[in-house]
């Protein structure tokens, strides 16, 4: 057998009337004072105090896992209080759903940048065999697995692509794709801990930065990235405008420029539009010509 086996044991109240019973016979044998019933009352005593060995408290969300003799017999989910063999040895496990806030880990991302991440699992015990007898200790097993898993994480994905020439534009990166991080973050905490009998019901990074050695380094490069892509912005937005200028006066006839008059109007359409300050306006009084 290697996965849970779910098995109904029955309720403690009669057994507890049982050992009340044997117990108030064993009282009863003492009071005689005779040795004949004194040694029997002892024996009903030791009667009694085996069959109360075999008293199950089982609360909502736990699971009772009983092993006999080192062999596995089964799990009781049903609560209540119960009375099973009184040789089984009973091994609790909360079914109750846990919180893992990861520590922050220092690790390298697919460029070999090193960053800082950290994640939080939900997670839940599924399977109580597996829990119990396939591993040593789940609760460390779900801490090691999680965290080897956020590290193959992170060496699998850049931090940001930041219109490197290593990484394409629509790659996955940890800091632009979160939903679909957050999924292959889930799908492989699932894969690692099945062998425990463990389901993941969330997983998502709760942190997620660059290494203090280089955070200012790269805050500089985003910075210089967010210019560019704005003064690319503007420059287009710029053409466009002298164009559409130079083609309806042209088109009504307004003036007739020729090729170098042309591009000095070009010239001082693109640094009106494109200059960060405001430009003060130089009025020409002579003639065109």
């Amino acid at each position: 057998m290697n996965k849970e086996n779910n098995i109904s044991i029955g309720s403690g109240f009669a057994m507890l009337f049982v050992v009340l019973a044997i117990t108030g016979i064993s009282v009863a044998l003492f009071i005689t004072k005779e040795p004949v019933w004194v040694g029997t009352g002892i024996g009903i005593l030791v009667v009694a105090a085996t069959i109360s060995a075999g008293f199950i408290s089982v609360e909502p969300n736990t699971a009772k896992v009983l092993l006999l003799f080192g062999e596995y017999k089964g799990s009781v989910r049903e609560s209540g209080f119960k009375w099973a063999n009184p040789f089984y040895t009973k091994k609790e496990v909360s079914l109750r759903g846990r919180n893992l806030n990861g520590k922050t880990l220092k690790v390298n991302d697919a460029l070999g940048n090193p960053i800082e991440i950290a994640a939080v699992v939900v997670w839940q015990v599924e399977d109580t065999f597996k829990a119990i007898l396939e591993v040593e200790n789940f609760t460390d097993y779900v801490d090691l697995q999680s965290e080897a898993a956020v590290r193959h994480l992170a060496n699998s994905y850049p931090y940001d692509n930041m219109e490197d020439d290593d990484v394409a534009k629509d790659a996955l990166t940890l800091r632009g794709g979160t939903d679909q991080v957050m999924q292959k973050l889930q799908a492989e905490l699932e894969q690692r801990l099945a062998p425990a009998g463990i389901i993941v019901k969330e997983a998502r990074i709760s942190h997620l930065a660059y290494a203090q050695e280089i955070a200012h380094a790269m805050l500089q490069r985003q910075q210089a990235t967010a210019v560019i892509a704005a003064r690319r912005l503007i420059v287009e937005g710029a053409v466009g405008m002298v164009e559409m200028a130079i083609a309806r006066l042209e088109a009504h006839g307004t003036l007739h420029l020729d090729e170098e008059r042309k591009a000095a109007m070009v010239s001082n359409l693109m640094v009106v539009l494109c200059s960060e300050r405001s430009v003060s306006p130089v009025v020409n009084a002579g003639s065109l010509y």
